[in-house]
């Protein structure tokens, strides 16, 4: 049985990990206050980009962009969105499992990977599937330069024909309690066909031209579906953290007490034992 010094160590211990895994915690949840702001302002704008996109790729005919196009698929990339650090639950766990699902359909010679964070960067690096780069460092935090890093290389490498499509792999943030794996293809983009613009009825005018609307759109549609995948997956990632960290401050809280409880019980046994000594030496004494 434990000494009472060690349940004093112990319990001096884990008040220590209580006080981290608080800080933590509202640390967190600081974080995803921004985080989940800079997601709902961003998503109409985001939901809007794709309405004009829509109207537009019906309404132009036969006009269309490279990121249109739709070509056999011998190479896949995958973009992998996880986080920097840890301590965030099954978030992660969650992003990779369903990365080796969508990659069990493909060999290393048809399919490759980027990385957003060092999570999925240093386990997939292990795997037999080709890391193309990683992106790390992000701290939670929307970074815009390698925001557009990513989105240049990837719509680069497709009108080079160096990948056939890409899909972007990451955690759609719902609520704070609740986030979803989501998938979604990032290119080629599927072009609306319906003629009278999805049903609209609205015949528009291009000024300019189509092809030089499509030449200043395209660029900003891709960016914006990159940056929201990753605002996505930080306010994702920051509740996930924030819920641990809660949880687990409040089981150390638990085990403190359950420590409390077993060096009141170990005190008192030694209480007893010294009284019981005291009292046979006294009645030793009298006989």
């Amino acid at each position: 049985m434990a000494t009472l010094r060690d349940i004093k160590r112990r319990i001096r211990s884990v008040r220590n990990t209580r006080q981290i895994t608080r800080a933590m915690e509202m640390v967190s949840a600081a974080k995803l206050r921004r985080a989940q702001t800079r997601v709902e302002k961003a998503r109409p704008y985001a939901d809007k980009m794709q309405v004009i996109l829509d109207n537009l790729s019906a309404a132009s005919g036969t006009v269309t962009h490279p990121f249109f196009a739709k070509r056999e698929v011998k190479k896949t990339t995958l973009v992998v969105v996880t986080s920097d650090r840890g301590f965030c639950g099954s978030f992660n766990h969650n992003v990779i499992r369903r990365a080796e699902k969508f990659l069990s359909d493909y060999t290393p010679e048809t399919a490759e990977l980027v990385c957003v964070g060092k999570k999925g960067y240093d386990y997939f690096k292990r795997h037999d599937f080709p890391v193309l780069f990683s992106l790390n460092d992000f701290a939670g935090n929307l970074d815009l330069a390698k925001v557009r890093r990513l989105s240049n290389e990837m719509t680069t490498r497709f009108i080079a024909e160096e990948t056939d499509e890409v899909y972007l792999l990451f955690s759609r943030f719902e609520s704070i309690s609740r986030h979803r794996v989501s998938l979604e293809r990032f290119l080629n983009i599927e072009q609306e066909e319906d003629a009278d613009a999805g049903g609209s009825g609205v015949n528009y005018i291009f000024e300019p031209d189509p092809v030089s609307i499509y030449d200043d759109l395209m660029p900003r549609y891709a960016m914006m579906m990159v940056q929201m995948a990753l605002a996505d997956s930080f306010a994702s990632e920051h509740a996930a953290r924030m819920i641990a960290m809660g949880g687990a401050t409040k089981n150390a809280g638990e085990m403190i007490d359950n420590l409390i409880l077993v060096r009141n019980k170990v005190r008192q046994a030694a209480i007893t034992k010294e009284l019981l000594d005291i009292v046979s030496g006294a009645e030793a004494l009298k006989a």
